[in-house]
């Protein structure tokens, strides 16, 4: 079952990592994902998220406020 992560956060730096990390995190797994961003604050609002950069996973957050390292987003991604 192909997993839904979003990365969430306005257009910087430590979104931009948090996104980077997350497509390499991915690429090393065997874990099937589709991986977006969502920069819209409307849109950000609207998971209940109030710091970024955050990281959605099947409609749940799971991170908030900071980047993970890439084997923390291993973890995330394997559950």
């Amino acid at each position: 079952m192909t997993k839904i992560i979003k990365i969430l956060g306005p257009d910087c730096d430590k979104c931009n990592r948090l996104y980077k990390t997350t497509v390499e995190a991915v690429r090393s797994t065997s874990v099937d994902a589709e991986i977006s961003k969502v920069s819209k604050i409307s849109e950000i609002i609207a998971f209940g998220v109030m710091a970024t950069p955050a990281m959605v996973i099947d409609g749940h957050t799971v991170v908030s406020g900071h980047v993970p390292s890439l084997d923390e987003i291993k973890k995330l991604i394997a559950d």
